[in-house]
């Protein structure tokens, strides 16, 4: 017997090599656009996945953001403050979902988005997507995945297992943050392969990247014209967006200026692209020794 031999239906059905079950059709998201943020770590996806959330809201959508990360800030420039994550409050009575009630895990923010944090397991154990799954399971239980037009999951890091990409499961379009730099073009050519893997078997479809706290946007644009990408969005690298991290809002509810009203009409412009649906791309990603040539330096 192989080592994997007693695992069932776990072969062919995530990609080559995968050893993920599928998710149970009765978790499925209905009825909302959802998106999957992804990008290297630190390259600013909760910032863009709360501005994003606040600028559908201020579209008139109702919104739900999922932060998938153990340190759990995902939505705190929407709340004004950290939030506890599912995964320490289910610990709190036990694993017994049936006793908790919607407010106790789900804060609404400004603009009235409806805000979540998953967390994720202690590190060096567990798996992020099961911290995923059981986040919308619970979501499903309380109905609070009813009346949402747009659901955004805020995914840490780069794609290095099958937990991380567990939210493309639920997705419809997945998006890239990434910025002018060789490691963050990396980081999107990995999480392309990812998708990709995916898209097999569900029905998430990439639909860009976003140039963020970037000056200039050649390199993105190279890389994307060899592989078929497309840049759909660039957020330059500005005060105003440090500033609204510090004061823990969103550039929505900050006071407005010039710089601050630019990069409102960035992200108004990012979520009406996104409202209005994008062509499902289907970018061929580099090998590493080919991203090495491309973009490096002689």
């Amino acid at each position: 017997m192989s080592p994997r031999d007693d695992i069932p239906n776990l072969r062919g059905q995530d990609g080559e090599g995968s050893v993920q079950v599928h998710q149970d059709a009765s978790m499925k998201i209905e009825g909302a656009k959802v998106f999957s943020v992804y990008g290297k770590g630190g390259i600013g996806k909760s910032t863009t996945s709360s501005n994003l959330s606040a600028a559908f809201a201020a579209m008139g959508k109702r919104v739900l953001q999922i932060g998938c990360d153990p340190k759990h800030d995902s939505t705190f420039t929407l709340t004004g403050q950290l939030q506890p994550t599912v995964i320490d409050i289910l610990k709190d009575v036990d694993f017994h979902s049936e006793e908790l009630r919607p407010e106790d895990f789900v804060t609404e923010g400004w603009g009235g988005v409806q805000c979540v944090e998953a967390g994720g397991p202690p590190a060096g154990t567990g798996c992020g997507g099961y911290v995923v799954g059981q986040t919308v399971k619970l979501l499903k239980q309380h109905h609070m995945l009813d009346d949402a037009d747009v659901v955004i999951f805020d995914v840490l890091g780069d794609v290095v297992c099958g937990g991380f990409a567990a939210p493309l499961q639920h997705a419809d379009r997945a998006l890239i943050v990434t910025a002018n730099d060789f490691d963050s073009i990396y980081a999107m050519n990995r999480i392309i392969a990812a998708v990709q893997a995916k898209s097999a078997n569900y029905k998430v479809r990439l639909a860009g990247c976003v140039a963020n706290r970037s000056k200039d946007t050649d390199e993105v644009d190279r890389y994307c014209d060899v592989v078929g990408f497309n840049r759909i969005a660039h957020m330059p690298d500005i005060d105003a967006i440090r500033r609204s991290r510090l004061k823990k809002k969103t550039l929505f509810e900050m006071d407005t200026d010039d710089e601050v009203q630019m990069v409102r009409d960035i992200y108004t412009g990012l979520a009406q692209h996104l409202w209005n649906g994008t062509d499902p791309l289907a970018p061929s990603p580099m090998e590493d020794r080919d991203i090495f040539e491309l973009l490096g330096f002689d």
